[in-house]
């Protein structure tokens, strides 16, 4: 048996954990720069807030009926999470970390009641962490996505475990929220009204395997019960790492948005350097926005190859900077910047350059002293001058909340 263990309506319930004046009210979060909604509590679903609507057409709506919004906080939401993952760990011997806020767990060998199973992980998360969270088990896992969903809509837990409950359960499942199927696959299915998950179910297995690749017919054996995708507890290294993102205002002074290209480049060689990894290429871009109604979209990139693979800070930030100059143009006000690296391979053997003239160890050991400190005493603590010291280029979080669990100037009060 499988477990998908999934937050509810995670990152407003990571803000009421600290807040509990929170519960019962309308709550949303909001992304990058406050722009649209990402997460919502129940209260703000059932005033008509929709998933990724823009936090500024509805402000009305907001007020007339005391809406609380908060910018992403993205350290709290990442802390949360770690703590959730750590408990699970404590209910299964294999644990897949699927997103921030979902996991599955592997059950195989527990000698237990999956029902009172589930109501157990719920209630321990609910009481170490404060998340309340969707408990779905199934006999795959495709099943326990599906359980979840229900369970979500329930009394917290779903079990899948007989013939008559898996086809309930499909039944009330539609096509689009189908673990695996995609909206493309979704629209052509039901055109040929296969409306929901047992409708899928019941297509001919040859024709699925026909139309829809292996990976659908994974999805349709999964859907009958046999279990074809396994839980995955190995790390896989990222094979390109992305770091973007929109500037508080527009600009078009290149000193300011070298300092993001320079911070995001930064962001890039340090997941390179988690995962063990360097890389080749480091492609920058730049891009004014793309919903203005008196400019002309301008989308401008280039891709720098690094004389030797490398996950130093200097080597990413150096590269991503010459190629800013290559393709900034002046009269242009850009509204987002991104950097990424590519060409990505383990950094247990690096081949060299025989004109390279830089002393590789030399910066490996800099960028991980620069790693330590920062760990230590909180990103940025040590930085690179070309990253600057201002916030001109940052995103807008007007509506933040403290990071309560990682920051000690930031804990949480309290008066007895």
């Amino acid at each position: 048996m499988f477990a998908l263990v999934d937050g509810n309506n995670f990152y407003v319930s990571c803000e009421r954990v600290f807040n509990p004046k929170l519960e019962g009210r309308a709550v949303v979060v909001l992304s990058n720069n406050d722009g649209c909604v990402i997460s919502r509590s129940n209260e703000a679903k059932a005033l008509g807030i929709k998933m990724a609507e823009p936090y500024f057409q509805h402000k009305d709506l907001y007020a007339s009926n005391d809406v609380t919004a908060f910018s992403s906080n993205y350290t709290l939401y990442g802390d949360m999470s770690n703590r959730m993952m750590a408990t699970l760990r404590n209910f299964t011997p294999d644990l897949e970390i699927y997103s921030i806020d979902e996991a599955f767990l592997n059950l195989e060998g527990i000698n237990a009641n999956m029902h009172d199973y589930g109501k157990i992980i719920r209630a321990t998360i609910l009481k170490n962490i404060g998340i309340p969270v969707g408990v779905g088990i199934g006999p795959t896992k495709t099943l326990a996505k599906v359980a979840n969903k229900i369970a979500k809509k329930t009394n917290g837990v779903f079990l899948i475990d007989s013939e008559e409950t898996r086809v309930w359960s499909l039944k009330k499942t539609s096509i689009e929220d189908v673990w695996g199927i995609g909206r493309q696959y979704a629209r052509k299915l039901q055109l040929m009204n296969v409306a929901t998950a047992y409708d899928f179910s019941l297509l001919d297995s040859n024709w699925v395997l026909h139309n829809m690749t292996v990976v659908g017919h994974r999805t349709w054996e999964e859907l009958n019960g046999k279990p074809c995708i396994p839980i995955e507890i190995m790390f896989q290294p990222k094979k390109n790492i992305a770091t973007t993102r929109s500037f508080g205002k527009r600009l078009n002074n290149i000193d300011i948005i070298a300092q993001a290209v320079a911070t995001h480049s930064v962001r890039c060689a340090e997941k390179l350097r988690k995962q063990h990894s360097v890389a080749n290429f480091v492609t920058v871009f730049i891009h004014n926005d793309p919903f203005s109604k008196t400019e002309k979209y301008f989308f401008q990139s280039i891709t720098i190859t690094l004389p030797v693979a490398s996950n130093s800070n200097n080597d990413i930030v150096n590269a991503a900077i010459s190629g800013l100059k290559k393709i900034f143009n002046s009269t242009i006000f850009y509204k987002k910047s991104g950097v990424i690296v590519s060409g990505i391979s383990s950094d247990d053997f690096v081949q060299g350059n025989l004109f390279e003239t830089v002393d590789n160890s030399r910066q490996k050991k800099i960028s991980q002293l620069s790693d330590r400190i920062n760990y230590r005493y909180g990103q940025d603590t040590l930085k690179l001058a070309v990253q600057g010291g201002n916030n001109d280029w940052k995103l807008r979080h007007d509506k933040l909340s403290p990071c309560y669990t990682t920051r000690w100037n930031e804990l949480l009060k309290v008066n007895s």
